[in-house]
This record gives structure tokens, sequence and C-alpha cells, in this order.
């Protein structure tokens, strides 16, 4: 009997996350320490994007020194980028601008920093020639009002206006007029094989949205939806789409995108919760996360597990409002 061939091991890739001062700084400490413990053959890069100060911070967003100095013990690589579009009046677009700071020509996934990593990330067969980013998300964008134009004619127009073919865009399995049917990410996490290029057509794509949004848009918000508006046709426009089988790891048994510690404690399974509490027991990240409000409240005073008796995790409200509702009458709401 011939022997078996070992699988090949998947293409090294970076890893991009933005932290600054305050909550972000948190939550890349919890990301770099699950990285560390959940995948420790992990052979790229962590870079965590910092924005600077300038005439779009008000206030100054740099790390600070305590968590700094840890980042840099967890293996992360912590580099500046200047805010030349977006700044505090639209945060989310720290992760638009850091793709610059990438390594041309090589691998990369992006994560918000409110993920943990629970399995082997270094394992995943990310294809990287066909990029793609979370399937995890609600039907958010756009919010259709009545007698104005519908999710075909809104999405239509945006893929029209760069060029692109609306139609191979379409889930075809869901009906006409559901939000499901049309080319949406959650952008918590997304991948690429060369950042310069992403991330130009990124920032591209998203300033032209902004700053002269087709008519179909006029009754649209897009704060905070500006880059999950543009991401997907980033990604079509790159050759992707949405994930494929081998990607069921992401938001599953490799990596938690919890978005709120609350909300970690309350939904997520088991293991992610075994994963954060066991990174926060290290002295070295519990004197860093001890003075952030909802790491004391709930991981070290022990309240995250008095939240987690208030669900049953098999049977869940299908709107995230019902949890936080209940969270906050409990008193269990942080962030």
């Amino acid at each position: 009997m011939a022997a078996r061939k070992p699988e090949p091991t998947p293409q090294p890739f970076n890893i991009l996350i933005v932290a600054q001062r305050g909550r972000l700084e948190h939550e890349a400490v919890l990301f770099a320490a699950s990285l560390r413990r959940s995948s420790p053959g992990f052979a790229g890069r962590l870079i965590v994007a910092e924005p600077q100060p300038g005439p779009l911070w008000p206030r100054d967003p740099r790390i600070g020194a305590p968590v700094r100095a840890l980042l840099a013990d967890l293996g992360a690589e912590i580099r500046p980028f200047e805010s030349r579009h977006f700044g505090a009046a639209y945060p989310y677009g720290n992760k638009i601008e850091a793709l610059a700071l990438l390594p041309p020509g090589e691998p990369f996934a992006f994560f918000d920093t409110d993920t943990l990593v629970t399995g082997d990330l270094a394992r995943v067969p990310f294809p990287w020639g066909r990029p793609s980013a979370s399937m995890r998300r609600e039907g958010t964008w756009p919010v259709i009002e009545p007698y104005g134009p519908g999710y075909g004619e809104i999405w239509r127009s945006l893929h029209e206006r760069f060029g692109l073919d609306y139609e191979s865009s379409l889930d075809l399995s869901q009906p006409d007029e559901h939000w499901e049917r049309y080319l949406y990410f959650n952008a918590g996490w997304f991948f690429g094989a060369d950042p310069a290029a992403f991330g130009e057509r990124f920032l591209r794509f998203a300033l032209a949205i902004r700053d002269d949004p087709p008519p179909t848009l006029v009754c649209q918000s897009l704060d905070p939806w500006l880059d999950q508006v543009a991401l997907p046709l980033v990604i079509h426009s790159l050759g992707g789409g949405r994930p494929g089988p081998e990607l069921a790891g992401l938001d599953g048994e490799v990596t938690c995108h919890w978005r709120v510690l609350s909300l970690l404690y309350a939904r997520e399974g088991d293991l992610a919760v075994e994963v954060l509490e066991e990174i926060a027991s290290e002295n070295r990240v519990k004197r860093v996360l001890k003075d952030w409000e909802p790491a004391r409240r709930l991981i070290y005073q022990r309240r995250g597990r008095k939240a987690r008796m208030l669900f049953d995790r098999a049977n869940l409200p299908r709107r995230e409002q019902a949890i936080r509702n209940r969270l906050k009458a409990e008193g269990l709401w942080l962030r």
C-alpha cells in the first residue's frame, strides 16, 4: 500500500490589524496573544497599523506604552501610518488606508482587532488568487425605502459605476430582492494576493462612493457602512467572490469575530471563552487588560460567566438587539 502524500503546507502570509489608544489596543493584545497560542506555526508577520496624530485626529490615537511593549513581546510589529482621507470622522477607513503598510505582492489577511484566533490559522488554505471576505453579516445595507430603488437597482448602479459585471455577482439560489442574493460582506476579515492592488482599489472605490455617490444612494447612509459597500465591489473586481468551504474555519473553529466582549460571553461557543480566559490569565496580559473596564469586570471579576448563563446558545434570539437589551437590563453590557 502506497504511503499517503503529506498535505501541502499553505503559503505563508502576513496579517494586518489596526489598533489605537483605548478599546482597540486592548483588543489587539487579545488578537496577538490568541494567534501566538492557537497558531504557533504562523510564519508570516503580524503588523499592527497605528494611525498617527494629525489634522484628521483631534486626539492622539497612538497606542499607550504598556500595550506597545506587550504587543512587541507577543511578536507584533507596530507600524505608523498617516490618515489622509478618513481619520476620526470615519475610523473604519483605517483598514483601507493601512493596507499601504503591507509588503506589495505578498499575500495578506486583514482582521478586525475584535477577533480571537481559536485554531491553527497558518493551515487555512486561503485561495489567494480569489479574494473573499466574511459572510457573518446581517442585511444592514442598503435600507430599502418605500417608493425608492430596491436592492437590485442599488447594487447594479454600483457595479456599473466601476465597470463591473453585475449579473455574475448574484447568488441565484436566493430570490429576487432578498438581501442575500447580492454580494455583501462583513469587513471583519478579508484577504488577497497583493495588498497594494487591493488597497489602491479599495481606497479609490470608497472615495468615489463617498464623494460622488450614484443617484440610487440618495436615501442611503454610508456611515458606518462605506467600507462594507465598497468591499464587495473590490473583491468582485479582483476576480473574487463568496468564500468557499475551504474557509469554513474562519468565523468557525479557527477564528471568532466577537465584536463586543459582552456578546462574546453571551453567544459565542465554549472554545472562544476557553481561549479568551486562558490568554487573559497570563500575568503579562493581565497587567495590561485589567486597566480596560470590560475585561476587568467580565473576565477578572467573572461577570462574563453571569452573562453567559442568561442565554441558551442553541436557541439564541434571532436579532442581536434582543441580546443587547437583555445584557443592558442586567448591567452586563460593556464595551
